[in-house]
């Protein structure tokens, strides 16, 4: 495969362009779209002023980042791992080795309790959240972003991890509501919150070589590792959570294909409720709710 130079682009639309048929001919899914973002991101535009500026002469820097993100792309690099962020629920995401990529199936899990936050605010004044497996800080920090009168208390293994999300907190303005600390989900906190939520990692070893190359080569091992059968944090979580929930307080949990009826029945078993399951944008049960 021939590294990418774009010598012959004069224009930023002929970069965008040129790039544009380069993905195609690599037979890319999404080639137009990478395309768009990445030339976007090489040329420090928003996506709609390719079209607007695609005569505006290209500069030696732009070439150079350009062709770098294309060659990145073509060896298998994410979109979002080569502009280094996400958005996810409306918040641009910092993204670091440590973290996974928000994806959108997991704005399921946002909308899924943000009622709840909502009615505690207005019952109690606040609403107590503490985000396990943080990643990014996605989750708690569009929960914070939607409700002021909201807290989240992040927890991760991976002290990078908590180094990005609080990175992330502090650049969307959160940070007086939105802590982080390194910890084995539960470990050491004696805190009683509203809200627990989690995007733990579920896909079961022996299914990680079989994922997309996207996901193997770029999302670290440790998020989406859950064990011989992908249950392994919930039955952490499970285990340590009644005498972290509140009265009356909610535990909402992402999950992967298949496993409602397991992961309920861990929760169960340990006093919980079921008492929503809600389908994501494909129709996939996505997010279980349990009272305590």
């Amino acid at each position: 495969m021939t590294r990418p130079d774009f010598a012959s682009a004069r224009t930023i639309g002929d970069a965008w362009l040129g790039v544009r048929t380069m993905f195609r001919s690599a037979g890319l899914e999404t080639a137009d779209l990478d395309a768009r973002l990445l030339a976007a991101g090489a040329f420090g535009l928003d996506p709609h002023h390719l079209v607007t500026d695609g005569d505006v002469a290209l500069t030696g820097t732009q070439r150079a980042r350009l062709a770098q993100a294309a060659w990145d792309r073509l060896n298998g690099m994410p979109v979002h791992r080569i502009l280094g962020a996400r958005e996810f629920y409306g918040l641009s995401l910092g993204l670091s080795p440590a973290t996974l990529e928000p994806r959108p199936d997991t704005e399921t899990l946002v909308d899924a309790v943000l009622p709840f936050v909502r009615s505690t605010v207005a019952a109690n004044g606040s609403c107590s959240i503490v985000d396990l497996g943080i990643g990014t800080g996605a989750i708690g920090l569009a929960l914070l972003a939607e409700c002021p009168e909201a807290g989240c208390l992040g927890v991760d293994v991976s002290a990078d991890a908590v180094d990005t999300a609080l990175e992330n907190a502090k650049s969307l303005g959160l940070s007086t509501r939105y802590a982080a600390v390194t910890g084995d989900w539960f470990a050491g906190i004696e805190t009683r919150f509203d809200l627990i939520v989690s995007n733990p990692p579920y896909i079961p070893t022996a299914d990680l070589a079989s994922l997309a190359r996207e996901v193997v080569d770029h999302d670290p091992v440790l998020a989406l590792d859950g064990g011989s059968d992908g249950l392994s944090a919930y039955r952490t979580i499970a285990a340590q959570a009644p005498d972290r929930l509140k009265p009356g307080g909610l535990v909402a949990l992402e999950i992967g294909t298949g496993q409602r009826v397991s992961v309920a029945a861990l929760f169960v078993s340990f006093g919980f409720e079921l008492s929503g399951v809600i389908a994501d944008l494909g129709g996939v049960d996505r997010v279980l709710l349990f009272k305590n």
